[in-house]
C-alpha cells in the first residue's frame, strides 16, 4: 500500500521551533524529488521547500533562513526543520514525494504521492 504519514505538527509560540516528518512507504522507491508545501485557509497551495536525489534544495523566500529539508534515503523520509517560526506560517502543512511505486501488481514511474496533512499553528 502507497501511504506517506506526517507527524511533528502542532500549536507552537512565535519564535518556536517544530519538526516535521514524513515517512512513505516501502512500496514507493527511487524517489527522486521530495518536498513540503503549506495551504492555509482561503489561501492557495504553495511550495515551501524541496529537495531533490542531489540534495539540492529550494526554499520560498518566505522560509529561507528559518527552514531546513533534509531527507533520510534508507527510511525514505524527509523532513523539515522549522525555527523563528511566526504566525505567518501557521498553515496545514503536506508532504509529496515523487517516484517509482509497485501495488496492485502494477508498477508505476514517476508518480507524485502526497501525505495527509499536519496542522501547524503559530500564535504571538
Amino acid at each position: 500500500q502507497v501511504q506517506l504519514v506526517e507527524s511533528g505538527g502542532g500549536l507552537v509560540q512565535a519564535g518556536g521551533s517544530l519538526r516535521l516528518s514524513c515517512a512513505a512507504s516501502e512500496s514507493i522507491f527511487s524517489i527522486n524529488v521530495m518536498g513540503w508545501y503549506r495551504q492555509a485557509p482561503g489561501k492557495q497551495r504553495e511550495l515551501v521547500a524541496v529537495i531533490t536525489s542531489g540534495d539540492t534544495t529550494n526554499y520560498a523566500d518566505s522560509v529561507k533562513g528559518r527552514f531546513t529539508i533534509s531527507r533520510d534515503n534508507a527510511k525514505n523520509t524527509v523532513y523539515l526543520q522549522m525555527n523563528s517560526l511566526k504566525p505567518e506560517d501557521t498553515a496545514v502543512y503536506y508532504c509529496k514525494v515523487r517516484g517509482d511505486a509497485y501495488y496492485s501488481g502494477s508498477y508505476y514511474r514517476g508518480g507524485d504521492y502526497w501525505g495527509q496533512g499536519t496542522q501547524v499553528t503559530v500564535s504571538s
